[in-house]
C-alpha cells in the first residue's frame, strides 16, 4: 500500500500556498496515523504482548484510556498562543514592548498548556493562554502513559494554519508515530488531536518542544521539562526485583529521613536527593516575536537574543512565587501580587536546609551554548541527556564543577550538599545565599541595560529542619 509522503522540502509558506488541500490532509490525518501504526506487533512487544493480558490495541483510544487509567497516568495538553512578560522599563525598540500586548504583558509566544480533567468548554477557554516554559511533567520507568494533545490553533494569526507535536526530546521510542517528529509522523492540524504512548524504560531527565516548524515554534516558546523516574525509588532494579536500596519517598515511603527519591537505578544511593528543581535556560531575541505577532518573518541568521530565560522568567522575576493553580474557567492563578507572570508560573527559586542534598535537572531549550555557574558550591554531576554516568564495568564518571557547561538540546543532572548555615552571614530572612547565574556576564542583563538580569537565581540555606520537606519540583 502507498503512503502519503511529505517532502522536506515543503515549507509552511508552502502549506500557507495549498490551501484547501491541507483540509483534505487534515481529515485523512486519522487514517495517515493508522498506516504508521500498521506493523502492531511492535506495540504488542512494547505492551505485554500476544493480543492478550497487558495489549492494548492503538485503534482502540477507549482500551488505551482504561489501561492508562489503571497502571498510569494520562494527561491532556494543549497546543496555542499567548503573551508573556518581559520587564517593560527595559526596552529594545521597535520590538519591546510589543506595541499589541495587552496590559501587563510585554511578548507574542505560542506554548502549550496543561488542561488534564478540563471539559470540552474550559479546554476551549485556553485559546490564547500558552504558559512558558510549557508545564512539567514527569513519568515513571516501566509504566504506561497516555499525552493527547490537542492543536486550539493561533488566535493573533488565525492566517498560520500550522500543524504542532509533541517531541519528547531523546525518548527511545518504539515506533515513530510517537516520536511528535513531524516527517517520520504526523502533525497535529488545527482543531484535531492526537494521543501519544509511552512506556518510558531509560530514567534520566528529558525535554520536549514542538517539532514542526522546530526553529520558529521551539523559540517562540513551545518547550518543557519532563523526566523519568526510576524503579529504584520502589526498593527494586526491575519488576519484581531484588531491594537495593531504601526505598525514596517518591515510592511511597512515610519514613522523613528517606530519600525524596533517586535520578537513577544506582543500585547504592549515589544519586538520592531531597529536593529537585527544574532549571531550564532558554533565550528569547524580541524581534522574531515581534514578527509573529505582526504577521513578518524575522530572518534568522540574524538571530541575536537580548533576554536569557531560567524557567521562563528573567531575575528578579526568577526569585518570585510561583503560580499554576487554575480558576474555575480553568485559567492560570498569577503568583500573588504579579499579574503580569500569570503565564509564566514557575518560580527557580531554591529553598533548601543545611545538609540537604539538592538535586538541579538543568536543560537547555534554545539555540546558544550556555555556562550555569554555582558560586561557593559545588556539585557533582551524575547523568548527562538521560543517561547515569557509570562505565559499563562500573567506572564512576561522575564529576564534581562549579560550572555546568550544556549546550542546546542538552540535560545535566547535578547534585550539591547545602552546606552548613552560617549565623554570622545570615540575612534578614535567616538563610544564607548563594547565587546560580549564567557564567558569561554579557548574558546577565536584561536587553542589554545596566543592572542584573538574565538567567540567574538563588540558593537559599536555612538551618536544620526549617523548611518542611519538599512535595513537588520547584517547590
Amino acid at each position: 500500500m502507498r503512503k502519503p509522503t511529505v517532502h522536506n522540502s515543503l515549507s509552511r509558506r508552502d502549506f500557507l500556498r495549498m490551501g484547501s488541500s491541507m483540509l483534505i490532509a487534515a481529515a485523512g490525518a486519522k487514517l495517515l496515523s493508522k498506516s504508521f501504526l500498521e506493523p502492531d506487533a511492535v506495540v504488542r512487544a512494547a505492551s505485554g504482548g500476544g493480543g492478550g493480558v497487558g495489549y492494548i490495541d492503538p485503534y482502540n483510544e477507549g482500551q488505551l484510556a482504561t489501561q492508562a487509567a489503571v497502571n498510569g497516568k494520562e494527561l491532556h495538553f494543549v497546543a496555542t498562543d499567548g503573551w508573556m512578560y518581559l520587564p517593560r522599563e527595559q526596552t529594545v525598540p521597535p520590538y519591546h514592548p510589543d506595541n499589541m500586548a495587552p496590559d501587563p504583558f510585554t511578548t507574542y509566544i505560542f506554548g502549550f498548556r496543561n488542561v488534564t480533567g478540563m471539559d470540552n468548554n474550559r479546554v476551549k477557554n485556553q485559546k490564547m493562554k500558552a504558559q512558558l516554559t510549557a508545564p512539567l511533567f514527569w513519568l515513571e520507568q516501566e509504566t504506561d502513559n497516555l499525552m493527547r494533545v490537542t492543536n486550539l490553533g493561533l488566535q493573533v494569526r488565525p492566517d498560520l494554519i500550522d500543524a504542532h507535536t509533541l517531541h519528547f526530546h531523546g525518548f527511545r521510542n518504539a515506533i515513530p508515530i510517537f516520536d511528535g517528529e513531524p516527517h517520520s509522523s504526523v502533525g497535529i492540524p488545527i482543531q484535531r488531536e492526537l494521543t501519544y504512548f509511552y512506556r518510558p524504560h531509560n530514567p534520566g531527565t528529558y525535554m520536549y518542544h514542538c517539532h514542526f516548524e522546530e526553529t520558529e515554534h521551539v523559540h517562540m516558546g513551545m518547550i518543557g521539562p519532563c523526566f523519568i523516574t526510576p524503579l529504584q525509588n520502589y526498593g527494586m532494579v526491575e519488576p519484581g526485583g531484588p531491594i537495593v536500596v531504601t526505598p525514596a519517598q517518591l515510592g511511597g515511603n512515610t519514613d522523613p529521613a528517606a530519600p525524596r527519591g533517586y535520578v537513577y537505578n544506582d543500585g547504592d544511593g549515589s544519586t538520592a536527593y531531597n529536593r529537585e528543581f527544574i532549571m531550564l535556560i532558554s533565550e528569547i531575541w524580541t524581534e522574531s516575536h515581534w514578527c509573529d505577532s505582526h504577521v513578518q518573518l524575522p530572518e534568522w541568521s540574524d538571530y541575536n537574543p537580548e533576554f536569557y530565560l531560567l524557567n521562563g522568567r528573567v531575575y528578579p522575576d526568577t526569585l518570585l512565587p510561583n503560580g499554576g493553580e487554575t480558576d474555575a474557567q480553568g485559567d492560570l492563578i498569577a503568583p500573588p501580587g504579579h499579574p503580569e507572570l500569570q503565564y509564566q508560573p514557575v518560580s527557580s527559586l531554591v529553598n533548601c536546609n543545611e545538609g540537604d542534598r539538592v538535586l538541579f535537572r538543568i536543560i537547555n531549550l534554545g539555540f546558544q551554548e550556555q555556562a550555569m555557574r554555582l558560586g561557593g558550591i559545588k556539585m557533582k554531576v551524575v547523568g548527562k541527556d538521560a543517561t547515569m554516568l557509570r562505565g559499563r564495568d562500573g567506572t564512576d564518571m561522575t564529576y564534581l564543577t562549579s560550572t555546568v557547561a550544556i549546550g542546546p538540546g542538552e540535560s545535566n543532572d547535578a547534585i550539591f550538599v547545602a552546606p552548613p548555615f552560617d549565623i554570622t552571614r545570615a540575612t534578614p530572612g535567616g538563610y544564607n545565599t548563594y547565587l546560580f547565574f549564567n557564567r558569561n556576564y554579557n548574558r546577565l542583563s536584561n536587553g542589554g541595560h545596566s543592572g542584573i538580569g538574565g538567567a540567574m537565581t538563588e540558593i537559599r540555606v536555612y538551618p536544620a529542619n526549617a523548611i518542611p520537606a519538599q512535595t513537588a519540583p520547584n517547590t
